[in-house]
């Protein structure tokens, strides 16, 4: 079984192109974080090559930008060609069969229009805090239950 699984940024604008059948494509590079710290306790980044076809790399090509955040599901595809300079190259791809977009349009421009980069060590400490008193469900009407049993 051939399949693959991504999370990641763009690395740059897809731009799409066309064969020479007029069936679109593009090609992007996904930045996708490793789980694990290197030795130097930092994250390591690989940076995959994905390609996508028709009316998908279209949508790709439309609505997505350098940074935004996307999800792929496909295959891996390789390949080889011989170089300029005579020597054999070869090729490791993803083919994506599904893209998704995992950040709207506002959150993507918005990120877009952020001259720096946002610096975690600098930013206001947080607290998760909840007012009992802001009850989400008091104008729903009915009783909400949470009874396993219900569908019994």
């Amino acid at each position: 079984m051939n399949r693959v699984c991504l999370v990641g940024r763009l690395t740059a604008k897809p731009e799409l192109r066309y064969t020479g059948g007029n069936v679109p494509y593009t090609r992007f590079s996904l930045a996708v974080d490793r789980t694990f710290n290197n030795a130097q306790g930092e994250r390591e980044t690989d940076f995959i090559n994905i390609i996508v076809w028709r009316r998908q790399a279209e949508n790709v090509a439309n609505y997505l930008d350098k940074g935004s955040r996307v999800s792929i599901d496909g295959r891996i595809q390789t390949g080889s060609y011989t170089a300029a300079d005579g020597s054999k190259r070869y090729t490791t791809d993803v083919v994506a069969d599904n893209v998704q977009f995992l950040e709207t349009r506002r959150e993507s421009q918005a990120r877009a229009n952020t001259q720096t980069p946002y610096d975690y060590n600098d930013a206001p400490a947080q607290t998760n805090s909840v007012d009992v008193d802001d009850d989400p469900f008091a104008d729903f009407g009915d009783n909400v239950s949470i009874d396993d049993n219900f569908l019994e």
